[in-house]
């Protein structure tokens, strides 16, 4: 499936509306009627086998008899014949639809077996399919309506794809009073076959998009999501509303990590993750799309109000401190200048109260040297109607600043009918206009956040001492083998502990003991005072049945707790089999108790739980997710999120904990999990820190007998396999492997190594500064999408770059890359470029692509010379450029 059938939907020239009718309010009449009434440029064909014409157009009996293979289908017909529709379009050629009809998986099984039908079609054509149960979609800039809703929203530049119809409905009513645009509504469906990824992808690269706004209700194909939203949101912003956050989804878990990593904190965490904005309610929605649309995005926290009353600055006050903003601090010039002409008795301070006699020039002056002054992010307008300050003269000045300014500008005008058409002129002139100053400020701040969490995501991470996974696992897997062999899926203690002592995870190594005696007799040999905790395949939460001893100090109270704990939990499980006790050294406890898990979730694979632990882990909920593969930024974000981490810096008598150390635990702990699919549950709990000493006291995993085919990794793991050592002419040995985050420094001065010819041969115009932003896009890639290669040499000890060769892959899987290289100039006629091309190519072809394609400017003969030599195909492109294509089938 590729972006080309996608165009067949969107971009598409003819269309048949299978279902067409002259029932006025029926959805085939609707949407014909919208298609042929919008001013839609292409050639509209009803279909319906009973009609000689449909609102006066020529009626075809069947798809069969068009005169022509239209690009789109739209499907409004029982679900019952939708089936058998699908396939006469597929045999005909018609390569998009698009379905109305309800009737599919909403209804139950039924529905079921027909959308496995349509998705045996799909396949079989090479369909594209949006739908079903639908509305349709509406696309602003071709005059194409497809929906049986009413009129055609305003252009603009947002992206609006919903699972619910109602929602679309509320939303476009909303969007016309508020005077925003859209360059595209979608409304997905059951998303059968199109889903919330593919739409990112597509409109992702639309001129018209400038940010996209989805309304959630499930995400089927996590890994797609992630990756198209991790793709567009650093350029695009990516708002999400998802409802359902209150689900009942850990009932079944077997672990603390399972019970308290519910669906909703997931989808928290992928958002998150993916550099997504999400909001919680459809007034956020509304009010983060006006701006967006309207004003520039806000680069900092710190907003200055300027109001003309008292009483609503300070609940903007309160609003800003509360949502995490701040109040501008304004500089002594600004100051300077407000003095000399505001009364003698303003605020003298943030909000800049004007007085309630401030007309609209008061205020034109306060906004022009509030907008000069750099300590300000954004303005916060408030006019409360009075005698002097006419609204609508005050919304003229500030739509004419508004268009200067570079900062965002948001108004809140009070009040209902004096301030009304003031409210709806600075609408439609692109100043969001708010009731409240409340409302006005939570937009202000999801936006900033939504800036703030790129900016913390895509920070350089730190190199980080990981455990190598390719030491030999034989043990581990041996491990995994043996319990499956004998019906377990729970592992013991000691075989959950050879995991994490493997990794790096330090941790106390119980030794099971099956009587009395023989507890004793190793109490003895490990020295007091000592552990023991119940030994059984059928117990996982040992706590809770009586099957753990803390700080025996001898021999009696050893006894005695042995004898009360097989009492206590053969009371409690009576069917449980115990293999005796596991006898482990007591950890004194002088620091912080940690949870660090993992669990297995049925639609984003496995994630990773940090938070408080210890006994009331699940009391406090303390936790924060995140997913493999971990670095140390993004570690170091999910520990920030907890209350955990202000007892990790320490807290009246406990002492700070060595952040390093545990940052390197949690990716190595990522590591195993990356490593080991057959992971379902994991925990280690408690996780005690004290300073530098970090130690697993427990630890309990849980494995599926069956992980093929079940979502793992939604974010590719670093590619491995693709690391080569090679040798030039020179002699010199080079490590040719994919370039990671934390490469950024080394990207850094490679690219300063370049001279400005090989800058513009690559780049194709002359670059002298490379902003971090830059960098990260170089160096902080998804795997999935794009493979950078560079070549490292290590010289006297410091690692180098020689530079770097590139895989971009094009959305949509139509199995393209573009191509790309770069040599620093130190290193010309070594070989390296030519050992470049080569691994360049046999990536692509391990990736399953089927062509190579590029740029090259004409004077870069050294490149075109290698082009030559690889046997790529070169012709003629734009004025100065030759097209590059290797074909990788032959």
């Amino acid at each position: 499936m590729g972006v080309e059938n996608l165009n067949k939907i969107f971009k598409s020239k003819s269309i048949a509306v299978i279902g067409a009718s002259n029932s006025v309010g029926s959805p085939g009449y609707r949407i014909f009627r919208n298609l042929i009434g919008s001013g839609y440029e292409g050639v509209v064909y009803p279909v319906n086998p009973n009609k000689e014409s449909i609102q006066g157009v020529q009626a075809y009996p069947s798809i069969n008899d068009l005169p022509k293979i239209v690009d789109l289908a739209i499907v409004a017909t029982p679900s019952k014949v939708v089936v058998d529709v699908v396939e006469r379009c597929g045999k005909r050629g018609i390569k998009g639809i698009l379905i109305i009809s309800a009737g599919f998986k909403e209804i139950g099984k039924e529905g079921e077996t027909l959308e496995k039908k349509l998705l045996d079609i799909k396949k079989k054509y090479g369909l594209r399919i949006v739908g079903p149960n639908c509305v349709g979609f509406i696309l602003p800039y071709l005059n194409l309506n497809a929906t049986f809703a009413g009129s055609m929203p305003e252009k603009g530049n947002i992206a609006l794809f919903s699972q619910s119809g109602a929602i679309c409905g509320a939303i476009l009513d909303w969007a016309a009073a508020a005077k925003v645009g859209f360059s595209s509504f979608v409304s997905v469906g059951s998303m059968l076959d199109v889903d919330f990824g593919d739409l990112i992808d597509y409109f992702g690269m639309d001129m018209y998009t400038r940010s996209i706004v989805l309304y959630v209700e499930s995400i089927t194909d996590a890994k797609k999501f992630m990756s198209a939203a991790r793709s567009f949101a650093r350029s695009k912003p990516i708002i999400v509303i998802k409802s359902g956050r209150f689900k009942e989804g850990a009932k079944a878990a077997s672990s603390h990590t399972g019970a308290m990593a519910g669906e909703d904190y997931i989808y928290d965490a992928a958002f998150k993750r993916a550099g997504v904005l999400r909001v919680k309610e459809i007034a956020d929605l509304f009010n983060c799309s006006s701006i967006l649309a309207k004003q520039p995005r806000p680069t900092g926290p710190n907003i200055a109000i300027i109001t003309n009353a008292g009483g609503p600055g300070v609940l903007a006050t309160d609003a800003i401190i509360e949502k995490g903003g701040k109040l501008a601090r304004l500089s002594s010039e600004t100051m300077e200048k407000i003095n000399s002409f505001l009364p003698p008795h303003w605020s003298k301070a943030n909000p800049i109260d004007i007085i309630g006699d401030g007309d609209e020039d008061r205020y034109q002056k306060t906004i022009e040297v509030c907008l000069e002054d750099r300590n300000i992010d954004g303005l916060l307008i408030i006019c409360v109607p009075q005698v002097m300050a006419s609204p609508k003269k005050l919304a003229d000045r500030i739509i004419d600043l508004s268009k200067k300014s570079v900062k965002p500008i948001l108004v809140s005008f009070p009040g209902e009918e004096s301030v009304y058409y003031a409210k709806q002129l600075l609408n439609r002139n692109n100043v969001p206009a708010y009731s409240t100053p409340e409302e006005a400020v939570e937009a202000y701040a999801y936006l900033y956040k939504y800036a703030r969490n790129l900016e913390l995501l895509y920070e350089t991470p730190e190199e980080r001492n990981i455990k190598p996974s390719q030491e030999d696992q034989t043990k581990l897997k041996a491990i995994i083998t043996n319990a499956l062999k004998e019906d377990r899926t729970i592992l013991s203690e000691i075989e959950s502990k050879e995991f994490i002592d493997f990794y790096g995870i330090k941790s106390t190594r119980p030794i099971v003991a099956k009587d009395e005696d023989e507890a004793v007799h190793t109490a003895k040999k490990i020295g007091y005072p000592v552990v023991i905790k119940i030994h059984s395949p059928d117990i996982t939460h040992k706590s809770d049945s009586g099957g753990v001893a803390l700080n025996l100090q001898c021999e009696e109270p050893l006894r005695d707790a042995f004898k009360t704990m097989m009492k206590t939990v053969k009371e409690k499980i009576p069917d449980a089999r115990i293999e005796g006790v596991a006898v482990q050294k007591m950890v004194k406890n002088e620091g912080s108790e940690f949870i660090l898990g993992s669990k297995k979730d049925p639609v984003f694979g496995s994630i990773i739980l940090f938070g408080m632990g210890g006994i009331l882990t699940e009391l406090f909920k303390d936790r924060a997710i995140g997913f493999p593969p971990l670095n140390q930024v993004l570690a170091q974000r999910i520990i920030e999120q907890t209350k955990a981490y202000e007892l990790m810096k320490g807290f009246r008598n406990i002492p700070p904990v060595n952040m390093t150390k545990v940052e390197e635990i949690m990716i190595n702990f990522s590591q195993l999990i990356e490593d080991y699919p057959e992971i379902k549950e994991i925990d280690i709990n408690p996780l005690i820190a004290s300073g530098d000493d970090i130690v697993a006291v427990d630890a309990r995993m849980v494995i599926d007998k069956n992980p093929k085919g079940k979502p793992h990794l939604i974010i590719s793991k670093y590619p491995n396999k693709y690391m080569k050592n090679v040798k030039l002419k020179d002699g010199s040995k080079v490590l040719l492997r994919p370039i990671k985050p934390e490469d950024e420094p080394l990207w850094l001065d490679m690219f300063k190594s370049f001279s400005e010819e090989s800058v513009r041969y690559r780049f194709f115009r002359i670059i002298k500064d490379t902003p971090h932003e830059m960098r990260t896009r170089y160096c902080n890639i998804d795997y999935d999408r794009e493979i950078g290669i560079v070549a490292e040499v290590n010289e006297k000890g410091k690692r180098r770059f020689l530079g770097v060769t590139r895989i971009i892959e094009s959305p949509g899987g139509d199995d393209e890359a573009e191509f790309a290289l770069i040599v620093s100039d130190k290193w010309h006629r070594l070989g390296l470029g030519s050992e470049f091309v080569d691994y360049t190519i046999e990536i692509a072809k391990d990736k399953g692509l089927k062509k190579l394609y590029g740029v090259v400017l004409k004077d870069n003969t050294p490149m075109i010379s290698l082009c030559k030599e690889k046997n790529f195909k070169i012709t003629e492109g734009d004025p100065g450029e030759y097209k590059i294509e290797y074909n990788l089938l032959i």
